[in-house]
């Protein structure tokens, strides 16, 4: 993420001095997105995924523009077109994996909830999240494993000299880098580190799952490693007795 934070600030910093004003809407957005990176808390991506929303409502505009339908209509044999098309189909990729992971870990939050409610068949629910967990984080590492690999390596230039043009594929190829970064953060933080929690208890597993609003306590590092370390702890101990 680091090196895709760097490329963004770079680029960024080589768009013409007067752009479209729509672009310019758009960098302001990649600048606010770029400043939130700071730290990885739940509200902080939440920030960031609405943040997200509102550049990719802003690309759409762009890429509605004369200005934009022109341009890939005059340099579809350019290489930075093919390139930008490559980008698309990585975000695309990238945003399945990232829904996916994200409706499995709300199915597998639910079914926990409901079980500490019920407080019945504990442990056989328990063994269905733990696996639920693993299925997930290791789609979870093989998305970020190509996340890797998937930084825009673009490099073509437009042929033309057109000033307009040129902040038009800089902003373009910054978006796919931001989008990129903002779930490279947000499946990070659903698969959680690997350090275990010193927290436990039941108790903060059902505050966890209880909890309404996404963020709500900033002091939570990452909810999902404390009910990994939580149920970590609590199979360990059903371990020890038998």
């Amino acid at each position: 993420m680091a090196a895709l934070k760097s490329n963004l600030h770079i680029r960024s910093n080589s768009l013409p001095s007067k752009s479209h004003p729509v672009i310019e809407e758009c960098n302001d957005h990649l600048h606010r997105l770029g400043a939130s990176y700071a730290t990885s808390s739940s509200s902080s991506i939440a920030h960031q995924l609405n943040g997200l929303e509102d550049l990719h409502i802003c690309v759409e505009k762009l890429l509605q523009l004369p200005l934009t339908q022109q341009a890939f209509s005059q340099s579809r044999q350019e290489k930075w077109v093919d390139e930008l098309v490559d980008g698309s189909l990585r975000l695309l990729d990238i945003c399945s994996a990232a829904k996916d992971a994200v409706l499995h870990t709300k199915e597998c939050a639910r079914d926990i909830q409901s079980t500490m409610r019920r407080k019945v068949n504990l442990e056989s629910e328990i063994k269905k999240y733990s696996a639920s967990r693993k299925v997930v984080k290791k789609a979870i590492q093989k998305a970020l494993k190509s996340l890797k690999g998937a930084e825009s390596k673009s490099s073509a230039s437009p042929s033309t000299k057109d000033d307009e043009i040129t902040a038009l594929v800089i902003v373009l190829r910054e978006v796919e880098a931001v989008t990129l970064a903002s779930f490279e953060s947000l499946l990070s933080f659903i698969s959680g580190p690997k350090t275990q929690s010193k927290l436990g208890g039941w108790s903060l597993v059902s505050k966890i799952m209880q909890s309404k609003r996404v963020g709500c306590d900033e002091d939570v590092v990452n909810e999902f490693a404390k009910v990994d370390a939580v149920l970590l702890r609590h199979e360990t101990n059903k371990a020890d007795q038998s």
